[in-house]
């Protein structure tokens, strides 16, 4: 009866893949002692002075129908917060509020591509790009990169030849979830060019901008050098910078043009993200650079410790991410890196996220969020550390 209901549904439904970061932790949720690194999330609470401001909203009578964009002074502070970090301003206009930074990819793979349609995504990656696209009916098109020790590196030209008459975008994630490899300018540049010369779209998932690990304030991002036509849809969320991930709010930054299509995509979707909601994140963008700033450097010394701690072990091969929060390692004689986190969560105490969740190229590796408290990291470096020495290729 089970398999008949399914089979009853549209395939893009019935096939859609169970994540295999999800049923890991499903697996570890309950265990005592465990050490939990294998969301895309910190360990820190929502600052005081965000939840105060959901708060005085809800005091003051906020629960009702809002604006489908966004309201007013959200997408405001989102315009000010671009002129302060990316030195660019831009129209409230050009800013469109989501339900989450998952609904803003979602939005944006609805707006370009469907059935018969394919976008290209570079791999490993999020899983949860692919799968919006597959669930749109469209196909994800992944080009493996390459990993070495050094870095991970992106062949564009493959990029450029995995289009075809039926690709309508090209998915881009910079810094990377979740290798943490970060788009050279130049490729940027090429990339823009050719997605011009086709008439594609690129999305752009920038959600990790803030987490770099150079000298360089913020990573690059496409609005370094595109124009305001230009065909790129910017996703992005406050789960991250500002350890919202429970509230489910993101952005698009989208050509004015789209503005109608964008309100009329939520209306049939959420009808809008809650007003008391918006008020906490217009507290985040206007009061929260401080602990942006505390979040990056917290996620640095976190990053020193795992990465120092991996790369003392000759069984493990890492190449130091540039920007996110991730570790991304492979650990030598094991392929099966879903029984490995399994096994990990069992016998060490340790949760990692299994590289087969990232597609082509990820599968051999297992993803670390070091984006946690330095004592809580060197615990589970610690227990890691054991669990290899105890149990030999």
């Amino acid at each position: 009866m089970t398999d008949a209901l399914i089979a009853a549904l549209r395939p893009e439904a019935g096939e859609a893949p169970e994540s295999q970061i999800v049923a890991v932790v499903n697996h570890g949720r309950e265990k005592p002692d465990i050490i939990p690194l294998w969301a895309g999330e910190g360990d820190l609470p929502t600052p005081d002075f965000i939840c105060e401001a959901a708060t005085r909203s809800l005091a003051a009578g906020e629960t009702f129908y809002t604006y489908q964009r966004g309201i007013p002074e959200l997408r405001a502070a989102l315009a000010d917060y671009y002129e302060k970090h990316f030195e660019v301003r831009m129209p409230a206009e050009r800013f469109i509020v989501c339900g989450s930074g998952m609904q803003s990819i979602h939005m944006a793979v609805r707006m370009t591509a469907g059935t018969g349609d394919t976008i290209v995504v570079p791999s490993p990656t999020w899983p949860n790009a692919p799968a919006s696209i597959e669930l749109n009916g469209a196909k994800a098109r992944t080009v493996p990169m390459t990993f070495d020790v050094s870095g991970w590196t992106l062949d564009l030209q493959a990029v450029m030849d995995a289009c075809d008459a039926t690709t309508k975008a090209i998915f881009v994630n910079s810094p990377s979830n979740p290798t943490g490899w970060i788009m050279p300018l130049d490729d940027m540049r090429a990339l823009l060019d050719f997605a011009r010369a086709r008439g594609l779209w690129i999305i752009a998932d920038e959600i990790y901008t803030r987490y770099v690990y150079g000298d360089m304030p913020r990573s690059l991002s496409f609005l370094d050098i595109a124009d305001p036509e230009d065909r790129i849809l910017y996703c992005n969320t406050f789960s991250k910078n500002w350890a919202m991930t429970g509230w489910r709010v993101g952005w698009l930054v989208i050509p004015q043009a789209l503005g109608q299509v964008c309100e009329n995509l939520i209306q049939y979707n959420t009808s809008g993200v809650p007003a008391f909601l918006q008020r906490a994140c217009v507290a985040a963008l206007s009061r929260g650079d401080d602990f942006v700033d505390f979040q990056v450097r917290r996620a640095r010394e976190g990053r020193a410790i795992v990465c120092d701690a991996l790369s003392a072990s000759n069984r493990i091969e890492l190449a130091r991410p540039g920007g996110a929060f991730y570790a991304f390692f492979a650990v030598t004689g094991i392929d099966d890196t879903r029984g490995l986190a399994i096994r990990l969560v069992d016998e060490a105490g340790v949760g990692l996220a299994p590289g087969v969740a990232f597609g082509p190229g990820g599968e051999r590796f297992m993803r670390l969020c070091f984006a946690r408290h330095a004592g809580d990291l060197s615990k589970a470096m610690d227990r890691l550390t054991d669990w290899l020495n105890n149990h030999p290729a």
